[in-house]
């Protein structure tokens, strides 16, 4: 097997087992930045697959997971065990935790915090600028959180500075323009309440029955049916 063909700036530090496949870009220098002032440091036993850019000054757990295409911006931090989906676009000064899965298509602008657990469906959409058109709109830029265990369905889009409560569930397609409580699930254009997520169930009983259990250790008190 032939050597991997990927461009790797100075001061990368890949841990061990980590594979980067074909066509890579890792370290690239930010706007104004030389090639390798700022170190990219990714963890162990990852999987850096064809096409993906990963900027300088961005710090990576281990075993994260790219799929093909994928661009990570500058000044962010991923927890470990984390996925990438096809081509996504993570922004500058994003905070990602442990164990998030971004599905294809994603876009993560700055400023953006999706805490431990959380998953974003195939072209989720995060925005960050209430007003882009303003002459100050990059430096009032308001970033989205998606606290732990929360779901994201493919297609919806979240405007700027809303918070997505823990183990809170966002229907395929819903615009949110307002804070979303924990354990409640939104669905629509403006989004809105449709019940509790601890209280779904399909043919075989509740959905995420864990639901429950995340928000009890966090000091919610809910009633499954």
């Amino acid at each position: 097997m032939s050597k991997p063909d990927f461009r790797s700036f100075p001061n990368v530090l890949l841990g061990p087992g980590t594979r980067v496949a074909d066509f890579c870009v890792l370290g690239e220098p930010a706007k104004g930045r030389q090639p390798g002032q700022d170190p990219l440091v990714i963890g162990p036993d990852g999987r850096i697959r064809s096409h993906t850019i990963i900027y300088a000054a961005t710090r990576i757990g281990a075993r994260l997971q790219t799929g093909h295409g994928v661009l990570i911006r500058e000044l962010t931090e991923i927890g470990d065990d984390c996925s990438i989906g096809s081509g996504s676009v993570v922004e500058f000064a994003v905070v990602i935790g442990n164990r998030v899965r971004l599905h294809s298509q994603c876009f993560v602008p700055e400023y953006s915090v999706l805490e431990d657990d959380c998953w974003l469906g195939p072209r989720v959409v995060l925005t960050n600028a209430r007003f882009p058109k303003s002459r100050g709109a990059k430096h009032n830029l308001e970033g989205v959180r998606i606290c732990r265990f929360a779901k994201i369905g493919a297609n919806a889009t979240l405007l700027p500075g809303v918070v997505i409560g823990e183990g809170a569930l966002v229907g395929a397609g819903a615009v949110v323009t307002r804070d979303v409580p924990p354990d409640t699930v939104v669905v629509g254009n403006p989004a809105r309440p449709q019940g509790r997520v601890s209280e779904l169930e399909d043919e075989g009983g509740l959905v995420y029955a864990d639901a429950s259990r995340a928000a009890t250790e966090v000091g919610y008190a809910y009633t499954a049916r």
